[in-house]
């Protein structure tokens, strides 16, 4: 048994093998945790993520039209000013 000074000022006795059986799960969860942060800011994953989102978006139907209308209108503006130059 190892005796331990809490925080408290108590002093708590604790099992050595309990103890060290606590340090390896912190350790695993410590692991888990950082893979899952790397995965989350890898650049990879957050082009893949960025991409879905923008597709999901161009795939609303009131977004397709804001599309079109604004293709259309660009289109039209080029012809004008080509127009315009040929005149």
């Amino acid at each position: 048994m190892l005796a331990m000074a809490e925080a408290n000022g108590k002093v708590a006795v604790r099992d050595p093998d309990a103890l060290i059986k606590e340090i390896e799960r912190t350790r695993e969860n410590l692991a888990r945790t950082i893979d899952a942060l790397t995965e989350r800011v890898s650049p990879g994953h957050v082009a893949r993520r960025t991409l879905s989102r923008i597709r999901e978006q161009a795939s609303r139907p009131e977004v397709q039209v804001v599309g079109a209308v604004a293709g259309a209108a660009t289109v039209a503006l080029v012809a004008y000013a080509l127009w315009r130059r040929r005149r």
